[in-house]
């Protein structure tokens, strides 16, 4: 007899929860991983058991978190969430809650402040002079498991044996970075990922991903981040996911920028002082900890392996622009909710001892990347093989012939396999660079680029009265818009050539100094052939557009006297008619004319962004 999805769902959790209330202390616990009505088309799933399992609260717990009530396998809704935060909350006066805004649906987007000394405002955490961790979960809100590992901790903190965390590091904990896309939570969403049952949206209710909004920050939800990280100025920014794509043994991976990038110091010390600790930490729990896994080929691990050297659009490539230590935390999807929970637990508390221990080391990094002013700044990256191989903890595969697709697809076995020495693939050669100028000086009609710059907390001054100067522009050629949309944008690139130009800047123009603490992201947020230039992203898409024209029986007379009165003009002209194409093109040779008469636009494909070298 075959059920409706609904009747089979209620099937498994009445015969779920039957079971776990007949199994006493004293029964063994059965060998059997947590299951979801998703298993049975999800690769086998590894039977785990950790001492990190002794972090959880009985069900009847009077601080039982929902997702500990309710059998490890929920995550609570947004208003649930806040109503166990607010119990919580009121009971230490280590806990504050602070809204950063509100979303387009209207929900506030709650920070929970946690300080030994009950700071609730930016200059009162400064004053406590301690590091400042920043964590926030749900920025993909169907990848959760950082909520309600943040909220076992904060439990454990106040209300548990954990306060010591609290006397060398403060905490800024997001439970549900993305509201909106929490509430369109449904056991359909994501169903390549084991749990939790219900799971919310992986884009806003605008649909955009945030996780490629940190350069443009185009939504609402971005902009309340950008304002928060400027105001409260955490020395460590932790946003935590679930990934996508292929079987693996590990099951918490993470992290950071490359050295390659524009915080060498901080990853330094990341790697050599950070990933070491939080590594350790975790596999003394029973975790196997790893690297970000991106398979250069799903169907054939032995290709091996990529190394990402992200750009400001994702959080940790934000992070690298903007010398803010960064990690970005990606568990693995087909390991069970509970274990990706106590993995991030794990992870959270000892990222806390760590930088409590390490404030100085760390801190002094951060300033080595604010002040170092590179003289020249790599705006784009070639994929080149790394030097040094990846032993790889895998699962065994097979390939089969689809009957459905056609195509041969994988099939995970779930018995692990270590792949040695694999090849290991980056993004790490600079190709393109540009040198680093004293300052940019943007046109004041641009008032949404300006206004997004200062979104993002760089410092800016404006001129109070017109003033001369000799310049450098850019002038753009070979325009190619994007053949469709891509996060709510058309983005464009162009074939770019500077110019000097001596100009008469009106007042209201906006000057950005390059040697300032965001001077960098600064650079690649303006230079044109930086991938998450603003330009790039379609915010100076009307200088491509072209609005005054000639007619064609306008363009012939003038054509002739130009030819007439300039003997070097008429030599270029029999010089472009050697191009076969533009000899034949008459609106080629129409428009070339007018191209190089006065008539013609002169901002036409020219930067309304200068630089001062």
């Amino acid at each position: 007899m075959r059920l409706p999805l609904s009747a089979l769902t209620l099937l498994f959790f009445s015969s779920f929860y039957v079971s776990a209330q007949v199994e006493s202390d004293d029964t063994p616990k059965p060998q059997l991983a947590d299951t979801y009505i998703n298993d049975a088309i999800l690769p086998p799933s590894l039977i785990w058991h950790g001492k990190s399992e002794a972090l959880l609260k009985a069900a009847d717990d009077p601080w039982a978190t929902p997702f500990e009530q309710q059998g490890l396998i929920t995550s609570p809704s947004y208003t649930d969430t806040f109503k166990w935060l607010d119990k919580l909350i009121a009971s230490s006066d280590k806990l504050h809650k602070v809204s950063l805004g509100k979303s387009p649906q209207g929900r506030d987007i709650w920070m929970i402040i946690a300080s030994s000394d009950g700071a609730d405002t930016p200059e009162a955490l400064k004053a406590n002079d301690k590091p400042t961790v920043m964590v926030q979960a749900g920025i993909h809100s169907g990848e959760i498991d950082g909520k309600d590992a943040g909220m076992m901790l904060l439990r454990d903190m106040v209300q548990g044996p954990k306060a010591a965390l609290l006397e060398q590091a403060n905490l800024l904990f997001v439970p549900i970075f993305s509201v909106d896309a929490h509430e369109r939570s449904t056991q359909y969403n994501r169903v390549n990922q084991r749990g939790p049952v219900n799971m919310g949206w992986r884009t806003t209710a605008n649909n955009l991903n945030l996780n490629r909004d940190y350069a443009k920050a185009d939504a609402l939800e971005m902009q309340h981040m950008l304002r928060a990280i400027n105001r409260w100025q955490p020395d460590l920014y932790i946003d935590v996911h679930v990934t996508d794509g292929i079987d693996y043994q590990y099951d918490v991976t993470f992290g950071y920028n490359l050295s390659q990038g524009m915080s060498p110091a901080s990853f330094r010390w990341l790697d050599k002082q950070y990933r070491p600790f939080v590594e350790q930490a975790l596999s003394d729990e029973g975790h196997i900890p790893g690297p970000l896994v991106f398979a250069l080929d799903n169907s054939d691990i032995t290709k091996g392996m990529s190394l990402w050297n992200a750009s400001p659009r994702y959080s940790n490539g934000y992070g690298d622009a903007r010398h803010l230590p960064t990690i970005l935390i990606e568990n693995h999807s087909l390991k069970p909710f509970k274990q990706r929970v106590l993995g991030t637990y794990v992870m959270l508390e000892a990222t806390l001892k760590l930088v409590g221990e390490q404030a100085t080391a760390l801190r002094a990094a951060i300033q080595q990347d604010r002040y170092s002013y590179l003289k020249r700044i790599p705006l784009t990256w070639k994929t080149v093989k790394q030097p040094k191989g990846w032993d790889f903890k895998g699962i065994d595969y097979q390939l089969e012939q689809s009957p459905i697709s056609g195509e041969t697809v994988v099939r995970w076995s779930g018995e692990p396999k270590l792949y040695e020495n694999l090849p290991v693939m980056g993004n790490t050669q600079a190709d393109i660079r540009v040198s680093r100028p004293a300052a940019y000086y943007i046109l004041p009609q641009w008032q949404t680029v300006i206004s997004r710059l200062a979104t993002h907390g760089i410092r800016m001054t404006r001129l109070e009265q017109p003033k001369s100067m000799l310049l450098t522009q850019y002038h753009f050629s070979e325009v190619n818009f994007a053949d469709k949309d891509y996060e709510g944008r058309q983005r464009v690139s162009a074939d770019v050539t500077s110019r000097p130009l001596d100009i008469t800047l009106p007042a209201g123009t906006v000057r950005i100094d390059t040697r300032q603490p965001l001077g960098d992201l600064a650079i690649l947020l303006l230079e044109p052939q930086s991938p998450d230039s603003l330009l790039q992203w379609g915010f100076f898409n009307p200088i491509f557009t072209r609005t005054e024209y000639i007619e064609d029986y306008a363009v012939e007379p003038m054509a002739a006297e130009m030819l007439k009165q300039d003997p070097k003009l008429k030599t270029q002209f029999d010089k472009a008619l050697e191009d076969k194409d533009f000899a034949a093109d008459p609106k080629a040779r129409l428009r070339w004319f007018y191209e190089r008469s006065p008539y013609f636009d002169r901002e036409y494909r020219v930067y309304p962004v200068l630089r001062d070298e």
